[in-house]
């Protein structure tokens, strides 16, 4: 019997736990459980965000891997945040409603797709591998899952979020996705010692605020993303000029 190499098994079986928490959001969502629907995405973020380094960590890649991760992706990211958000208030409108879920899940798909194919491109320019290509589809579902988010913080006693708006917010993402608009990619960042260490300290506050007021720093945390995109435009546009010249 062939032995399991460790290395190439457990940055999988981290993914295949990240997916399991995806589709038990989607169970807490359909007892309308939404709070716990959206920590257990939040979970699978964290997770995704994990499986890929551990695996590059402990030089245990592979094409399978890859494609586990991809196919988690759009499940996690796709799929549950979108159903999630039809139970919460899109079913609200119907046939509508429900076309309106499955836009969003088609743009991840094709988003998730075209990211796929750059990965087996070869970029001539070093710069640009800190950018994406559109919103990236973790950074989507934590978009169109905003409302919700803030939904449930104590910012909801300053505004109340028309349902209206969140059919074109989630439109827009969806848009987003699958744009060429560059946004920023942190996966290849090299940085300093001593921006290492400011690093490991940012992260140790964001997750100490995180357990302590969870809806609030995540609420947050996406209005500053989306901020990063107009100015991760302009950054990558001024970049562009410079090499140009």
């Amino acid at each position: 019997m062939r032995k399991i190499d460790f290395k190439f098994a457990l940055p999988n079986l981290i993914t295949i736990v990240g997916l399991c928490l995806g589709l038990n959001s989607l169970k807490l969502a359909f007892e309308g459980s939404f709070e716990s629907a959206l920590i257990f995405i939040v979970i699978a973020s964290i997770i995704d965000s994990l499986d890929g380094r551990i695996a590059r960590l402990l030089k245990g890649t592979s094409k399978f891997g890859a494609e586990l991760d991809s196919l988690t992706d759009f499940v996690n990211f796709g799929v549950c945040p979108s159903i999630i958000l039809y139970f919460w208030i899109l079913n609200n409108f119907g046939f509508y409603g429900w076309i309106v879920s499955m836009v969003f899940i088609v743009c991840c798909c094709l988003r998730l797709a075209r990211f796929n194919l750059d990965i087996d491109e070869k970029k001539e320019i070093n710069w640009k591998v800190n950018f994406f290509k559109g919103v990236p589809s973790p950074a989507g579902a934590g978009l169109i899952l905003l409302p919700m988010i803030f939904s449930f913080s104590s910012f909801k006693s300053i505004y109340q979020i028309n349902a209206e708006i969140i059919l074109i917010i989630v439109i827009f993402v969806s848009l987003l996705m699958i744009s060429k608009i560059p946004t920023y990619s942190i996966k290849k960042v090299k940085m300093s010692k001593n921006g290492f260490i400011l690093l490991v300290l940012g992260t140790v506050l964001f997750f100490s605020f995180l357990f302590k007021n969870t809806f609030e720093t995540l609420t947050i945390f996406g209005v500053c993303y989306l901020v990063s995109i107009p100015v991760s435009f302009i950054h990558y546009s001024n970049l562009n000029k410079k090499y140009e010249k």
